[in-house]
Order: structure tokens, then C-alpha cells, then sequence
């Protein structure tokens, strides 16, 4: 696999005739959207993720445990920082809330950080722009 190709490995229970599977790949586009990972330190402060815009919604998940969910965060729910309204993609409860101690969200002009300790270390997300526009002054 690289930037450009998509592979499925060769795993007896992936390379079946009986079973059908399904793969969402996506690319980062700058000003619109932002694809990638963080690997959080542990940072009282909090870690700071660059996307290069204000996100209006958010999806992550982390990768170095089983049973791990998606969570989704959005400007909807929470219009003012802390975002810690969320939804489970993996499931369909309703919407939870952060507890005290995790902290949530930041949605900053440039990016999110992260508040508390509802991530572990390894983190997958992809954000969308709450302005999805490329602004330049050349002409």
C-alpha cells in the first residue's frame, strides 16, 4: 500500500468469495479537510492537533486498544469550546457527554487540542472545515 494504492493483504479471512467488504479511502484537501494521526504524549496541557482550519466536525478513534469506538465531535452540539457533546459511530446510542476528568475538545482557528484523558496514545481522525474555503490575497 502507498499514498496512491489500496491493498487488502493477503489474509485467508479477507481473500474470500463468501464475504463482501467494503473500504472507505480518504485524502486530506487542504482548506477542507484533514486526514491523519497523533500520537499523544501524555501533555497536561493537552495535545495540539494542526489542520490548518477551525473544524466544524470531528472523527477519531484510538488504535492501540481493542474495543475501541469512533467518536464523532461537532460545532452543532457545542457551539463554544469545550466540545464534549459526542457520538458513538459504532453504535446507535444516543449522544454522550465527556465525563468531568476527560475534558473534550478544543475547536481552535487552526486546528483542536485536546483536553483531558478521553485518548489514549495512538489516535486515527479526519476533521472537515467549519469554513471550507482556501483564502488568498494574490491576484
Amino acid at each position: 500500500p502507498s499514498a496512491s494504492i489500496f491493498t487488502i493483504g493477503d489474509h485467508v479471512t479477507i481473500n474470500t468469495d463468501t464475504d463482501n467488504f467494503i473500504a472507505y479511502c480518504f485524502h486530506s484537501v487542504e482548506g477542507y479537510s484533514k486526514i491523519g494521526s497523533w500520537v499523544d504524549a501524555g501533555d497536561v496541557d493537552g495535545t495540539f492537533i494542526y489542520c490548518g482550519f477551525r473544524p466544524a466536525w470531528l472523527l477519531c478513534k484510538t488504535t492501540n486498544a481493542s474495543g475501541q469506538r469512533w467518536h464523532m465531535y461537532d460545532d452543532k452540539r457545542d457551539p463554544y469550546n469545550v466540545e464534549v457533546h459526542k457520538l458513538d459511530a459504532s453504535s446507535s446510542d444516543v449522544e454522550s457527554e465527556a465525563a468531568a476528568d476527560d475534558g473534550g475538545i478544543d475547536f481552535v482557528s487552526n486546528g483542536f487540542k485536546i483536553r483531558g484523558t478521553d485518548f489514549s496514545t495512538n489516535m486515527l481522525f479526519m476533521a472537515f472545515a467549519q469554513s471550507p474555503f482556501k483564502y488568498s490575497n494574490a491576484r
